[in-house]
């Protein structure tokens, strides 16, 4: 259980950090850029779109692992059992 843990929080760190990194190019383009026009909110939220499309994908990626290692750990125990 406790590597289990482990490796959820490790998983979970992939993605906090891409979010995070992706956040600060942003606000570093927005602050870089000075004023926002129309097209820049455009284009700064399909960037945000982008990244959220991007980091959902990944959110259900790591919970299939996540599923994938309880299930092993599951089935260790089950046979430590027998």
């Amino acid at each position: 259980m406790k590597e289990a843990l482990i490796i959820a929080i490790i998983f979970g760190s992939f993605v906090l950090i891409p979010l995070v990194i992706g956040g600060t190019i942003v606000i570093s383009i927005k602050l870089l850029k000075g004023g926002t026009s129309r097209k820049d909110q455009t284009e700064d939220s399909k960037v945000i779109q982008e990244i959220y499309k991007g980091l959902s994908r990944m959110e259900e990626r790591v919970e299939a692992l996540e599923t994938i290692l309880l299930d092993r750990e599951k089935g260790d125990r089950h046979h430590e059992n027998l």
